[in-house]
């Protein structure tokens, strides 16, 4: 598989891209910005898009959805229960003091148990609300790998005190859908460096109590 994790944004959000090297088929995971960039990695490994997958609808994730849309024709996915965030799209835009991306309701919904999958490379979805009521996952068995978004992060957890925001829930999602997975997993969260599901089972202060 080919796995490219490039920081975008004013916020570094971690986009990735994933291809599978036979088909060169490939899922572009949060292109929050900087789409130019994002392309000439697909154009450099010669990978054509087939879905767009948002973690969740906070501007930083999903702000260069569209235009990637555009520039690819893949359907964008994301969680319906953020509708209402990207209905604040201006909001949040006035929160970093930039301009208000066009942002469209997903063409698909990403509702949990929902099998992802191009040629090569198959996963499959996990709700995790919390961080916002949207919030999903992408788990990658056959590639010991899961794209957390904001939900989980490398020894801390996603933050609670915006819009859609529930802290319990946010520790009861990562306790019962994301501390449920093998210590292995690789995790690749919103922003940051990556973890290990184990590594964050054993040391986030965050996690060690309910």
């Amino acid at each position: 598989m080919i796995h490219e994790i490039l920081p975008v944004g004013l916020l570094q959000c971690n986009c990735s891209i994933l291809g599978d090297e036979i088909s060169r088929e490939a899922i572009v995971v949060d292109p929050g910005d900087e789409i130019s960039r994002i392309v000439s990695i697909l154009e450099k490994h010669r990978l054509t898009v087939k879905q767009i997958i948002i973690t969740h609808a906070h501007i930083d994730h999903i702000a260069g959805a569209q235009l990637l849309k555009q520039r690819t024709g893949a359907p964008i996915l994301y969680n319906q229960n953020d509708l209402p965030l990207v209905e604040m799209m201006d909001v949040q835009a006035a929160w970093l003091g930039i301009p208000t991306p066009k942002v469209s309701a997903p063409d698909d919904d990403l509702e949990d148990g929902k099998d992802i999958s191009i040629a090569g490379l198959t996963g499959s979805i996990l709700h995790t609300p919390g961080h916002t009521q949207g919030s999903s996952c992408l788990y990658l068995p056959h590639q010991s790998l899961l794209l957390a978004g904001d939900t989980l992060f490398a020894g801390s957890v996603g933050r609670t005190d915006l819009p859609g925001g529930n802290t319990r829930q946010l520790i009861t999602s990562i306790h019962e859908r994301l501390l449920t997975l093998p210590d292995e997993i690789t995790v690749v969260p919103g922003h940051g460096p990556n973890t290990t599901i184990g590594e964050e089972r054993n040391s986030n202060p965050f996690l060690q109590s309910l």
